[in-house]
């Protein structure tokens, strides 16, 4: 890496004034004249060739390379005091904004009942949920942290922690079953109204494993697509057809009666949770107290 002895040059400044909500309370905090902080500013925007802020007399506004830069800022400081207290022998207790990254079923089944805990725990942590089924980009949307579920994970250079094994089940409401019959077989279902998931690879083609162990695959034709699995399974309590989908999305349906678990005595394909992150060598506190946090309370024992 080429030297470079501006690369930090109004960075801290920066963080403050987004911190801050505006130049002024930035100079107060700071010690410095509003006319410095909104220097500063502009040489840093000068440097980088991009504006960073959105400035009006009332409000201040992150751009949306603004907004990516100062999450790598925001950590950059965040992992130069936890150095500087490591030398010095100072506890550091877990702090700031630590973005989370959830499917919206997973949060509001699993993650939900638990939330209170975490914020009493750390009650100096703003946590922010961000509640998407899509796959987002960690690094370039500035999270610390994403959950993901797949029978798989992509190859990737990000850091992954398994900490719950589910299983995909197929599922129906007594009411389609008794409207449309019961399929005996996996294979019945290409003459079935089915409700897919979107984010899936090759959603319309659905694996099975037989009372064998050989794995194969059923073609499905569905009317109804989404990319919500809550929708997924509230259409299915509906009625509105048989769709499958992992274990831990389901909240009581199934002991209620909503919904009955079809091919139960077939091989179930695994589904794996995970929580991803950035490879840092020196993780953030805020970072490895939720880790540890989630393994606890929603981990397999």
């Amino acid at each position: 890496m080429a030297f470079n002895s501006a690369l930090f040059d109004g960075m801290v400044i920066f963080v403050e004034v987004v911190n801050s909500g505006s130049f002024t309370q930035a100079a107060h905090n700071s010690g410095h004249s509003t006319s410095y902080i909104s220097k500063e500013v502009g040489k840093l925007e000068e440097r980088l060739a991009v504006r960073l802020l959105h400035r009006t007399t009332r409000t201040l506004r992150l751009t949306p390379e603004g907004e990516l830069y100062f999450q790598q800022c925001q950590q950059l400081m965040e992992d130069a005091q936890m150095a500087e207290n490591a030398l010095t022998g100072q506890q550091d207790k877990p702090k700031g904004k630590l973005r989370v990254s959830c499917p919206v079923g997973f949060a509001l089944s699993r993650l939900r009942p638990i939330i209170s805990k975490f914020t009493d725990r750390y009650p100096d942590i703003i946590l922010e949920l961000d509640l998407n089924d899509r796959k987002i980009d960690i690094v370039a949307e500035g999270f610390d942290l994403a959950i993901r579920a797949s029978h798989q994970l992509e190859d990737s250079s990000l850091i992954s922690r398994r900490f719950l094994r589910s299983e995909g089940i197929v599922i129906a409401s007594p009411d389609y079953l008794k409207k449309h019959g019961s399929p005996a077989h996996p294979n019945d279902l290409t003459n079935h109204k089915t409700i897919s998931y979107s984010y899936v690879k090759q959603g319309l083609v659905w694996d099975f494993i037989d009372k064998d162990n050989q794995h194969f695959t059923v073609p499905i034709q569905s009317q109804l697509i989404t990319n919500n699995s809550f929708m997924e399974v509230s259409l299915c309590v509906e009625g509105e057809g048989i769709t499958r989908i992992p274990r831990f999305h389901l909240r009581n349906e199934l002991e209620t009666g909503q919904l009955v678990e079809l091919f139960a005595d077939y091989p179930k394909i695994i589904i794996d949770v995970f929580m991803v992150y950035p490879s840092r060598k020196n993780m953030s506190g805020k970072v490895r107290c939720f880790l540890d946090f989630i393994t606890e309370h929603l981990g397999d024992k």
